[in-house]
């Protein structure tokens, strides 16, 4: 199990002010949850301290237009302000929230984020299905002893199921498909209680929709293995909670490990079926806003396990938001000992596409360097960018020519394109948008308001992240044209009071005047030289390398 303990104790040689308070949020199709977590870094760990939920049903979209309704906009609006003086009280330094399939599918979806971080300051990420999977890894991981063994994961939500084949050390499949609680309720089920026919169609689509990402899972199942099957979220714990009351009588302290078999979920499918929606509700165990939902999630379990040949399922408490909160200590340096290889998720994603599209690594690698030199040679002067950006202008420049898989008339735009399609895991879905249109302007012309890419960026921040380091990039780019190292080197010297940045060349070879690299700094200096307000003076120096500071 990753070394993130559920349960934390105070101790006199560990002082409180190592403790660290975090909340996450997440946005799901069915309901807003928050949790607030206390961090001890010397652990690693962190344990539970609040618990917020909100049923507002994203999910319950116009039928005409797919967009969210505003009434439902205004409802989520003020549970995230709710939420948000909960965390306060609590003093989270941070809030990190993430959306899914209901905001990612609206068409309006991202203006409600903009609404939001117009209205409360809170920025929320639109994450990727395939995201949405490994951060539901990363929470399970961090509560459940895996002993080295594969687990199969799988998350019900409101708007879709994701399917995850896992071991201690990393995800070995992560898949996410198109069907979850609320939405096969409001597409399938008109009849209450549901008929004859609705019902087998109901388990017709849900076992049609999962056969993908089950035989995807079983396909890479090692000779011999026999992975457990662990269940995460709402309709899951739900299902557990009832079969818990009717078995024992008793109400578990937590699910948390609790198993139920694929017969008890049967027997329990075919009594929620012959109930109405008010019958479901007068089940001991039954949250509100849940008895209209939970046959169609129940449905889709009880096909899932079927296709898996999965005889029981196992409960665990923690998921997306729980991974969110590991993702934010893997980014920020927290866990150093255990899962390295799920820290560098960001970066084996952007070589794993470059491999994909033939990539000539030895060179973008160059370009990225360059970006990475500059980058950081003009930060606090001509611009005020930190980590996050550095980490996304090393993606562009390892993936700006990826268009030439497609063909080389356009290749930046058809760059945007397969960047953007990608599935980079590890990103959310504005980084990726950012990585796709940095990619985009790094040759011809500079971003316009005009162009359809350029204005899904919501925020006039990430507009001018793209503009900025776009701009940088086309100069990484410029110093090697000829595509073979020729530059080794290069030097920024910023004179203020002149607005003047002076760039000097240091060449591999002592006899190379790396006339061409000059030549394409001068024609690509132009969009650099307006972005920044600054002259740019290039030159190629003779000294020797080695004797620079």
């Amino acid at each position: 199990m990753l070394d993130l303990v559920s349960s934390w104790e105070s101790s006199p040689t560990q002082p409180s002010k190592q403790h660290r308070i975090i909340a996450a949020i997440d946005l799901g199709t069915n309901s807003l949850h928050m949790v607030v977590v206390k961090i001890d870094p010397t652990l690693p760990a962190f344990s539970i301290i609040a618990k917020e939920k909100e049923t507002v049903r994203l999910g319950d979209r116009n039928l005409t237009t797919g967009e969210l309704k505003p009434e439902i906009i205004e409802k989520a609006i003020a549970a995230l302000r709710r939420f948000q003086e909960v965390a306060k009280t609590i003093n989270a330094e941070t809030i990190i929230a993430v959306a899914t399939s209901a905001v990612r599918e609206a068409p309006n979806g991202k203006a409600f984020l903009h609404t939001i971080e117009t209205e409360l300051g809170l920025s929320v990420n639109l994450i990727s299905g395939q995201e949405e999977a490994r951060r539901i890894y990363l929470g399970v991981l961090s509560g459940m002893e895996f002993n080295n063994q594969p687990h199969m994961i799988i998350d019900i939500g409101g708007g879709s199921t994701e399917l995850i084949l896992g071991d201690s050390q990393q995800a070995r499949i992560l898949t996410s498909t198109k069907v979850g609680a609320v939405r096969l309720t409001s597409e399938l089920i008109t009849t209450d209680p549901i008929s004859t026919t609705e019902f087998q169609y109901l388990q017709a689509y849900a076992r049609g929709m999962l056969e993908r990402s089950v035989e995807e899972i079983l396909a890479n199942l090692e000779s011999g293995e026999s992975p457990r099957l662990v269940g995460t979220a709402g309709t899951i714990e739900t299902l557990a909670m009832i079969h818990a009351r009717e078995k024992s009588g008793v109400i578990p302290s937590t699910l948390n490990g609790y198993q139920f078999s694929h017969q008890d979920l049967q027997e329990l499918v075919n009594r929620l079926r012959k109930l109405s929606n008010s019958e479901r509700a007068e089940i001991p165990g039954m949250p509100e806003k849940r008895p209209e939902v939970i046959l169609a999630g129940a449905v889709i379990l009880q096909e899932a396990m079927t296709l898996l040949g999965s005889e029981s399922i196992t409960v665990c408490e923690r998921s997306l938001r729980e991974g969110v909160i590991v993702d934010w200590m893997l980014t920020h340096g927290l866990i150093e000992d255990k899962l390295r290889y799920q820290s560098s998720i960001r970066e084996r994603n952007v070589l794993k596409l470059a491999d994909k599209y033939h990539i000539n690594l030895e060179y973008s690698d160059r370009v990225a360097k360059f970006a990475e030199s500059l980058f950081d040679q003009t930060q606090g002067t001509l611009h005020h960018w930190g980590t996050d950006e550095r980490q996304m202008l090393w993606a562009a420049a390892i993936l700006h020519n990826c268009g030439h898989y497609i063909s080389h008339s356009s290749h930046h735009k058809h760059s945007y394109y397969l960047i953007r399609n990608g599935e980079l895991l590890g990103y959310t879905e504005t980084e990726i948008e950012i990585i796709a249109n940095l990619a985009r302007y790094h040759r011809k012309s500079p971003p316009k308001k005009k162009h359809e890419n350029y204005q899904s960026l919501l925020t006039k921040q990430q507009r001018q992240i793209v503009s900025q380091l776009s701009a940088i990039l086309r100069l990484a780019v410029a110093l090697d044209r000829r595509q073979i190292g020729a530059v080794a080197q290069v030097q920024c010297e910023y004179y203020p009071q002149l607005k003047q940045v002076n760039l000097l060349i240091f060449p591999s070879q002592s006899d190379d005047d790396c006339a061409l690299e000059l030549w394409s700094l001068d024609y690509k200096k132009g969009v650099f030289e307006e972005e920044f307000g600054v002259r740019l003076v290039a030159s190629l120096e003779k000294s020797n390398i080695n004797n620079l500071s």
